[in-house]
């Protein structure tokens, strides 16, 4: 399995913005640092900032800055919001056309294995990946998110 660029740069504006709770960040700046596309980053942003993880500030001197303290950001949520699809092989999808179907163990394994994945990813949040010295207690108000951080895995039985 391999996660989308999307979801990898999505965990790095997450790092970079909670590194800096002082201040607002933008969008240009994290481009820079990373080496990123601004076009991706601005859909990362709005994809962020809908789920409540991410408050933007328009305008002149706008930026971006966490929308809830880093121990409320769950990576396993953030990981479900960004990602299109969790399908790790084809069979998993609503589409699928197999001659093995009911007959087939695969997908159940391949469903436990995301699940599993998904699991361990739910017990982190983004606290635990930034620096010692950024985990400054600083209050936070965050939004409701509109879509929900949450979706639904797939899952095939047998």
């Amino acid at each position: 399995m391999r996660l989308t660029t999307m979801t990898d740069y999505a965990m790095r504006l997450l790092m970079y913005v909670g590194q800096k709770p002082e201040r607002l960040c933008t969008i240009a700046e994290v481009a820079g640092a990373y080496g990123i596309s601004e076009a991706h980053l601005m859909k990362i942003t709005h994809q962020l900032a809908l789920n409540g993880w991410l408050e933007t500030v328009r305008g002149r001197g706008g930026g971006m800055r966490l929308g809830a303290a880093p121990a409320e950001i769950n990576l396993g949520a953030v990981v479900r919001s960004i990602e299109p699809d969790f399908y790790l092989v084809d069979c998993l999808t609503q589409e699928a056309d197999c001659s093995l179907t009911g007959r087939c163990k695969l997908t159940g394994i391949m469903s436990g294995a995301l699940q599993s994945l998904m699991q361990y990813l739910d017990r982190y949040t983004l606290a635990d990946l930034l620096p010692p010295s950024t985990q400054i207690e600083t209050t936070y108000t965050p939004r409701p998110p509109s879509g929900g951080p949450h979706r639904q895995i797939p899952v095939a039985l047998g």
